[in-house]
């Protein structure tokens, strides 16, 4: 008898308007260099419920957003989403273009996303908390982005 794996369901999620339209360029302008995180972000972006920024619930992880997730090893971080050009991991900043970063990306409190490493290994994570920052998220928002 034939088993047929299923991908799992991906959870509903939801990006903010300025957010949605500021990763969908920087998401085309980088597909030369990151053709499969920007296709991953992309897909990401298409699939998301594109609210106003002010309709957004607070516990969803947009830009600007410290997460406190565990991972489908037991590992628990908090990290603070990023703009690439604001990412240092040694401060806990992850980028939008990494697998984590992308994954995370929309997801609220509770939620479970599976994501794909750079190594091809599968992997999942829990949202365990949002803490938006909202200073922090307006001073990422840099005009003509």
């Amino acid at each position: 008898m034939k088993t047929h794996s299923q991908t799992p369901r991906k959870p509903p999620i939801v990006i903010g308007d300025t957010d949605y339209r500021r990763l969908n360029k920087l998401a085309l302008a980088a597909a030369d260099r990151l053709p499969e995180i920007c296709d991953a972000l992309l897909l990401e972006l298409e699939r998301a419920r594109v609210a106003s920024d002010s309709s957004v619930p607070e516990k969803v992880v947009r830009m600007g957003s410290a997460v406190e997730y565990k991972t489908d090893a037991g590992a628990q971080r908090i990290v603070t989403l990023v703009f690439p050009e604001d990412a240092d991991i040694s401060e806990g900043k992850i980028s939008i273009l990494t697998p984590i970063g992308t994954a995370l990306l929309g997801l609220s409190t509770g939620q479970t996303m599976g994501w794909t490493a750079r190594d091809n290994s599968q992997h999942k994570l829990t949202v365990l908390a949002v803490n938006e920052d909202r200073a922090e998220a307006k001073a990422s928002v840099r005009p003509g982005r």
